[in-house]
């Protein structure tokens, strides 16, 4: 009878904790897919950089732009696919350009796509008509 009574103690006091551990599980789980969520959205959202051309190739199809008030410079590459606008600051009206329409010392926002090397893909030109 203390035999059985102890295996049933044994085995309550090692079935509980084994429980409790497998209730935290889906915690752990939730924790890990609103993170997987967070990155999702991070990556859904385009990437974004603006500043002043300070060189245009259009061998290369591509633009440095020097972030506004700062020394940071990105290579933004462009192709047949990028839109190219230009608008006024505070403005709703949004003008179709062209490539050769953007010169060095031009502000634009560009957003696209970053990849490996730092270099954004544009999918989007702005050309803002009025100076900061």
């Amino acid at each position: 009878m203390v035999k059985k009574l102890l295996v049933l103690l044994f085995a309550y006091l090692l079935a509980f904790p084994l429980s409790v551990f497998a209730q935290d599980a889906p915690k752990e789980t939730k924790a890990q897919e609103k993170a997987e969520e967070k990155a999702e959205k991070k990556a859904a959202k385009p990437a974004r950089w603006d500043g002043i051309v300070t060189r245009v190739n259009k061998d290369k199809s591509t633009l440095n732009v020097r972030k506004v008030g700062s020394s940071q410079e990105r290579t933004v590459e462009y192709d047949s696919s990028t839109k190219w606008v230009s608008q006024e600051h505070g403005k709703k009206k949004v003008n179709d350009i062209d490539a050769d329409q953007v010169k060095d010392g031009d502000r634009v926002i560009t957003t696209g796509t970053w990849d490996k090397n730092g270099v954004l893909h544009a999918t989007l030109i702005s050309k803002r008509l009025t100076p900061l």
